[in-house]
């Protein structure tokens, strides 16, 4: 028997555990504006997230941004939730298992894309902050 016969798929408590070491791997600077940012996994986004994204498969979404992003926000609303990254486990596994990435650089790429949304970088800017994690 192989000793891949083991292996099994992450869950979720794993795949957070691998975003939050993502996020401790982010440059000092960019992790400092991200206060307030919380990380959430699920295993697929929910039916409403599906409509208004206009997904026409639960796999077609990786990661989301929601809230407000700092680009965006002015006064701060009573009652508005916090600003969250949301990481859907399904979806990323199987763009995982199509290519040649490991599971770490992929989790790195897509938190760092959905947090980029907060901050209204460009992608130029967010692939140097992937860059800089990546040297770690």
């Amino acid at each position: 028997m192989s000793g891949l016969a083991g292996l099994r798929a992450p869950d979720l408590a794993e795949i957070e555990a691998l975003a939050h070491d993502a996020f401790a791997a982010l440059p000092l600077a960019f992790r400092t504006r991200c206060a307030g940012v919380t990380i959430h996994v699920e295993d697929f986004p929910d039916e409403q997230t599906l409509d208004e994204m206009n997904c026409e498969s639960e796999f077609d979404i990786l990661g989301l941004f929601r809230g407000v992003g700092l680009a965006q926000s002015g006064e701060v609303e009573t009652g508005r939730m916090p600003n969250a990254v949301w990481l859907y486990r399904r979806p990323i596994l199987d763009y995982w298992a199509e290519h040649d990435e490991s599971l770490g650089d992929l989790i790195t790429h897509v938190l760092v894309h959905e947090i980029g949304h907060h901050f209204g970088l460009s992608d130029e800017d967010m692939d140097r902050i992937e860059a800089a994690a990546n040297e770690v």
